[in-house]
């Protein structure tokens, strides 16, 4: 009996007013228990200089580390010196303004320093910072 009154009268309406709560309430706890995820790289000893130039901007930038045993890693990805040109060739198409970051232990061979110039270089990747600790 009561399903065919249900019929007669028409729509059943859900009511959707807290709906935009709910949905900002997710927003919130997402926006807060969203964790950023930063480089961790190698770990390595900059060597000093006497002037140095702050980047401000971090947007685009690729960070390539050396330790002072030449293992290279570019973005946290422990790669050789020959995968450098491959990793730097799909971030310029990716994005053509970027930086490549070098940060080498000032303990390493120039001979591995030399390996990941001529892999940017071959990669065209010729916008190139080198990271030091400013000496006072």
């Amino acid at each position: 009996m009561r399903m065919q009154r249900l019929k007669k009268e028409g729509k059943i309406n859900i009511p959707t007013a807290s709906m935009s709560d709910i949905a900002f309430l997710l927003l919130i706890f997402f926006m807060v228990s969203t964790v950023f995820r930063k480089e961790i790289g190698l770990k390595v000893t900059l060597p000093e200089a006497r002037a140095t130039e702050r980047i401000v901007k971090t947007r685009n930038i690729a960070h390539v580390y050396i330790d002072k045993n030449g293992r290279i890693s570019v973005d946290d990805v422990i790669v050789q010196p020959k995968d450098v040109t491959l990793r730097f060739k799909l971030k310029l198409a990716e994005n053509p303004a970027i930086i490549s970051h070098v940060k080498a232990d000032k303990r390493v061979k120039y001979d591995y320093v030399d390996k990941v110039l001529e892999a940017l270089r071959e990669a065209k990747a010729l916008r190139v910072v080198f990271a030091t600790d400013y000496k006072r």
